[in-house]
C-alpha cells in the first residue's frame, strides 16, 4: 500500500495472484517480510519441477529443522527452567541460560526461516535471506545487518528513510536512528522489557555511528589493529555479549526478573559453579548439555566455513554416494538427538511477535 502511494509499484489487477501473495502460507506467520514488488511478480509465472530447486529447498528445510528441534528446542528446556524460576537459581545458571537463549532464538528463528525459504524454494519461489551468521558480526551495525534482514530493512525504508534517514544532519540521523530501534523494540511487544531492549540497542548504534571516525586509531593504539583475527575475535565476541546481555530484557518475563538476573550474573558469580553438574543441567538429562554445545559448536563452525568455501556448492560437486550420506546424516541427527513430546517447544518464538 506505501509502494503505491509513493508511486513505486503499480496496482496489480490480477486477483489470484493478490491473494497468493497476501496469504502465501511459507511465510505468512513469521516472515521473511517481503515485499510485493519481490513477491507479487513471481505470482504470474508457470512453473515447473525443477529437480535442483525441490532438492535445494527440502536440504534447507531439513537444516532448519535441524536448528530448531536439536539446538533451539533443547536449549528451550535450561532456558525456561531457569528465566521462569528466577528466585531458584543464580548467577552461573542466568549466565548459561542467556547464553542458551541466545542460541535458542537464533536457531529457532532463523530455522523457521530455513524452512519457509525452502518450502518456497521447492514450489519455484525465491523468498529473501533472513539471517546471515549473525553471531559473527562485530559491532551491533553490522548485527543489525545480518539478523533478521527483512525486518531490519523494512524498518530503514518504512520509518527511518522517511522520518529523514541521514539526510538533515548529524543529531537528527542520531535521533532517527534510536527511535528506529525504540520502535523497533515497541514491535515485539508493548511492554518496558522490550522497550529497554530496543533501547540498548539504539543507544549503541547511535554511539558506533558517532564514534565511527575514531574507532581505528584508538584500536590501533591499544595494539588491536595489529591482527584482522584478533581484531575479528576482539569485536565478535564484545558484540556477541552485548546483544547477550539485551536479550535478557527480550527473554525475562518481568522487568524485575530482568533486574534479579543481572545482579545475579554480575554479583552472585561463583566460577566455582560453572563446572558443577547441578548447575549445567538444569533441565537438562544426562549428557544434553554436551550434546547441545557440541552441536552449538558444529553450526558455528559451518557458518565460518561456508561463508569462506560455501560448502554446499562444495557438496554438490561431490559423488552421489558422499551427497546421500550428508542427507541420512541429517536426518539421522534430527531424528536421534531431537527433542519430541512434552518436552518439545513445538511453537516457534516468533509466532507471538
Amino acid at each position: 500500500t506505501i509502494d503505491i502511494y509513493r508511486k513505486q509499484l503499480e496496482p496489480t489487477k490480477d486477483w489470484l495472484a493478490f491473494f497468493s501473495f497476501v496469504s502465501f502460507f511459507p511465510q505468512l506467520v513469521a516472515g521473511p517480510i517481503e515485499r510485493a514488488s519481490h513477491l507479487l511478480p513471481q505470482f504470474y509465472k508457470t512453473y515447473k519441477f525443477n529437480y535442483n530447486q525441490v532438492k535445494s529447498g527440502l536440504l534447507l528445510m531439513a537444516f532448519g529443522l535441524f536448528k530448531k528441534m536439536v539446538i533451539a528446542d533443547r536449549a528451550a528446556l535450561y532456558v525456561n527452567e531457569v528465566y521462569n524460576n528466577t528466585s531458584d537459581h543464580d548467577g552461573v545458571a542466568f549466565f548459561y541460560g542467556t547464553i542458551l537463549f541466545a542460541f535458542q532464538i537464533y536457531c529457532d528463528f532463523s530455522g523457521y526461516s530455513d524452512i519457509a525459504i525452502g518450502i518456497a524454494r521447492t514450489m519455484g519461489f525465491d523468498l529473501m535471506r533472513n539471517f546471515d551468521s549473525p553471531y559473527f558480526s562485530k559491532s551491533i551495525t553490522e548485527f543489525w545487518r545480518r539478523w533478521h534482514i527483512s525486518l531490519s530493512t523494512w524498518f530503514r525504508d518504512y520509518v527511518y528513510i522517511p522520518l529523514g534517514g541521514s539526510r538533515k544532519g548529524k543529531y537528527r540521523t542520531y535521533f532517527n536512528l534510536f527511535l528506529v530501534f525504540l520502535v523497533s523494540g515497541l514491535w515485539h511487544g508493548a511492554a518496558m522489557t522490550f522497550v529497554i531492549w530496543g533501547t540498548i540497542h539504539g543507544l549503541i548504534i547511535v554511539f558506533e555511528k558517532a564514534t565511527y571516525n575514531l574507532k581505528k586509531p584508538l584500536f590501533k593504539k591499544i595494539g588491536l589493529g595489529k591482527s584482522n583475527y584478533a581484531n575479528n575475535f576482539f569485536f565478535s565476541t564484545v558484540t556477541f555479549f552485548i546483544v547477550c546481555f539485551a536479550w535478557i530484557f527480550f527473554r525475562a518475563n518481568s522487568l524485575q526478573d530482568s533486574f534479579d538476573i543481572i545482579s545475579g550474573i554480575f554479583s552472585n558469580f561463583d566460577l566455582g559453579e560453572i563446572f558443577n553438574k547441578e548447575t549445567y543441567l538444569i533441565g537438562f538429562k544426562v549428557n544434553e548439555f554436551k550434546i547441545i554445545v557440541f552441536f552449538i559448536i558444529s553450526l558455528l563452525l559451518f557458518e565460518v566455513l561456508h561463508r569462506k568455501y560455501n560448502l554446499i556448492r562444495l557438496m554438490n560437486r561431490q559423488g552421489i554416494i558422499f551427497r546421500w550420506s550428508i542427507y541420512v546424516m541429517i536426518l539421522f541427527t534430527i531424528t536421534i538427538f531431537g527433542i519430541y513430546g512434552d518436552r518439545a517447544i513445538q511453537e516457534f518464538i516468533y509466532f507471538q511477535f
